[in-house]
């Protein structure tokens, strides 16, 4: 027997999705990520759930599944966009107009400083790797995007060691995973440091005094 109500909930959704569907789908699609990568990191990808991404976005669930496909796929999307935002803004460093010295602390310092503003994502690697990286060893975009980065960092590091203010054994991949892994575990770990040790780690003035320390002994390493 047919239910009305549950008829005229089809239409309305129906409705709804055709009227979304007329949006400009490049911003809903922005949208819908934007609001993933809220709600992953929030919640991580068993927590989270289709209707809050699509609620976020305020948009209808089913464009979630119309534009991505399944929760998985667009999880997939999310940790692509912050990376992307992340080898963007390395791109805009412009560490190839810079001399060797200058573009090493630049990189130094934009790694704190991206960390420190984007805790999403750190919330986001962490989940990816509860995941095994199966996402990211998944995704050939993800791939394509490391690959300038550790070029230019190579090409500043022949540079530096032309000049004679860099050590010539520096391996490119070696020296990026030192570089963030020094503030990476300072921000993930920080409550857990500042317990520890009794400080709050988490103050203006003593992120700003663990910037310097890093800028300073990342560069000491580079050295001759």
């Amino acid at each position: 027997m047919a239910n009305p109500a549950s008829d005229r909930i089809s239409a309305r959704e129906a409705r709804e999705e055709g009227s979304e569907r007329r949006r400009d789908p490049v911003a809903t699609k922005a949208a819908l990520l934007r609001a993933a990568v809220a709600e992953f990191a929030a919640k991580g990808l068993a927590g989270a759930r289709i209707d809050e991404i699509a609620q976020r976005a305020g948009v209808n669930k089913q464009l979630v599944y119309h534009y991505f496909g399944s929760k998985d796929e667009i999880y997939a999307a999310a940790l692509e966009t912050v990376y992307a935002e992340i080898r963007e803004r390395e791109k805009a460093l412009h560490l190839g107009d810079l001399p060797p010295l200058a573009a090493m602390e630049r990189l130094i310092g934009f790694s704190f400083d991206y960390l420190a503003e984007h805790p999403e994502f750190l919330a986001l690697l962490n989940d990816e790797n509860r995941q095994e990286a199966r996402h990211i060893r998944g995704s050939e975009r993800l791939e394509q995007m490391h690959s300038p980065l550790v070029s230019l960092m190579q090409e500043t590091i022949e540079r530096g060691a032309a000049a004679g203010v860099f050590r010539r054994d520096l391996d490119p991949v070696q020296l990026y995973i030192s570089i963030a892994g020094l503030s990476y575990f300072f921000f993930s770990n920080n409550r857990t440091l500042s317990a520890i040790f009794g400080r709050a780690l988490d103050t203006p003035k003593v992120v700003a005094e663990r910037r310097r320390h890093i800028i300073a002994f990342a560069m000491g390493a580079l050295r001759p």
